[in-house]
């Protein structure tokens, strides 16, 4: 029992040794200049501008659930959490750090000196600032198309099925007993169209 605690000891030791030596070289495949590429383009197109809001976010929410706790002290609490928030606000760093190497890892560092190149051209940073208001035309006119087309596609596959039901002959009645008898074995026979079409 000793000796396997011991080997299992042992294995973690060399995962973890594994794992420490892993890592500074996976950070060694990408060079300086390809994360400062990185860290244009990223600055280029605003990619991380939307996380600006997530440490002010916290400290207020944080701030209204101290006060609403202690609301004597909303004074203190407040100072308190905003003066944290500052402190912490360094490790935005790390973000940025991050989001490099996520963009280096995606993007050769070609690629990456081409998009910073676009988006420092007037057409880049008018696609920037016009691209969500286009994106939010773009879905409109799509929800308009899908409508017209669902109704179009209604309405004449509506319309073609019609024309093959009503080609369909209807059932004759019978003359007498033994023609009814036939009628309905002869009705046996052959399937009838159940569809049910929206009316015109």
């Amino acid at each position: 029992m000793t000796k396997f605690a011991g080997f299992r000891r042992a294995a973690a030791l060399a995962v973890l040794v594994a794992g420490s030596m892993a890592a500074p070289l996976q950070a060694q495949e990408i060079s300086e200049e390809h994360l400062a590429a990185a860290r244009e383009a990223i600055a280029s197109i605003n990619a991380t501008d939307r996380y600006d809001n997530i440490l002010p976010g916290l400290a207020e929410g944080l701030k209204a659930q101290f006060i609403q706790a202690s609301p004597n002290f909303q004074e203190q609490i407040s100072a308190t959490v905003d003066q944290q928030a500052l402190e912490l606000a360094p490790r935005r760093a790390d973000l940025e750090r991050e989001a490099a190497t996520i963009y280096a890892k995606a993007f050769t560092l070609d690629e990456l000196k081409a998009i910073s190149s676009f988006y420092a051209t007037e057409a880049g940073k008018k696609l920037l600032t016009n691209g969500p208001l286009v994106s939010r035309e773009l879905a409109k006119a799509a929800e308009i198309w899908a409508n017209g087309i669902s109704r179009d596609l209604n309405n004449q596959s509506t319309a073609a099925l019609r024309d093959i039901i009503d080609a369909v002959p209807a059932a004759t009645p019978p003359a007498a007993e033994g023609g009814a008898s036939a009628a309905a074995e002869g009705a046996a026979e052959q399937p009838q169209l159940q569809l049910q079409l929206p009316p015109q």
